[in-house]
């Protein structure tokens, strides 16, 4: 059985999810990085750059939640379109976007926004202003895309759990309509709901106003 080790961060949430949505079976270890358990020697030799989400399945061990996704993908052939064709490639664009920007970024916004505001005015507002560019970019695409791609995939699962932590960026989400319409369809899905409990239950998917 894959084993995931996790925690309940949008990287953690983004694999649980896909589990959840792929209807593998897979069991869930909690990896507590507010104890630095991702510092055990143990995990260190699933995941040495000292994060989670990492994965095991059978004589496959895998760190990187990008890597994860796609290898879930084609282990189940399922959110993944035909490799080399032009969704495949649009879907790869986005998925490498969530991983250069939306996620590091938004990251950044959480150290200054939510954990340490009002240490660094210029660190604020310049990742304030990042993530909200960042919103705008997500927006225009999905003005015209139901999904990231024409059907879900694991492009939506990288994305979509940065995006549910709208509140710590202090993004209003009613001002990008087509994000707001795309998150709310993906958190009405038992798969969302249940892999964002994963690997702890902290409430409810966040709604916006």
């Amino acid at each position: 059985m894959i084993k995931l080790y996790s925690w309940t961060t949008p990287n953690g949430r983004k694999v649980s999810i896909a589990l959840e949505e792929m209807g593998l079976e897979y069991e869930s270890i909690a990896v507590d990085i507010g104890k630095d358990e991702q510092f055990d020697p143990a995990f260190l030799e699933i995941s040495p750059n000292n994060r989670i989400p990492a994965m095991v399945d059978g004589d496959t061990k895998l760190f990187e939640s990008g890597a994860i996704l796609m290898y879930l993908a084609e282990k189940s052939c399922k959110f993944m379109p035909a490799y080399g064709s032009d969704q495949y490639w649009k879907m790869m664009q986005w998925l490498m976007w969530q991983m250069g920007g939306f996620g590091p970024m938004l990251g950044q916004a959480h150290h200054f926004l939510k954990y340490n505001a009002g240490k660094s005015e210029y660190s604020e507002q310049r990742f304030h202003a990042e993530a909200n560019r960042l919103y705008g970019v997500l927006d225009r695409h999905l003005a015209t895309s139901d999904y990231i791609v024409d059907e879900l995939s694991i492009a939506d699962f990288a994305i979509w759990p940065w995006a549910s932590r709208f509140e710590w960026h202090r993004v209003d989400i009613n001002a990008y309509p087509h994000v707001k319409r795309w998150y709310l369809e993906l958190a009405a899905r038992p798969g969302f709901q249940r892999g964002y409990k994963v690997p702890k239950d902290v409430g409810d998917v966040p709604t916006p106003a």
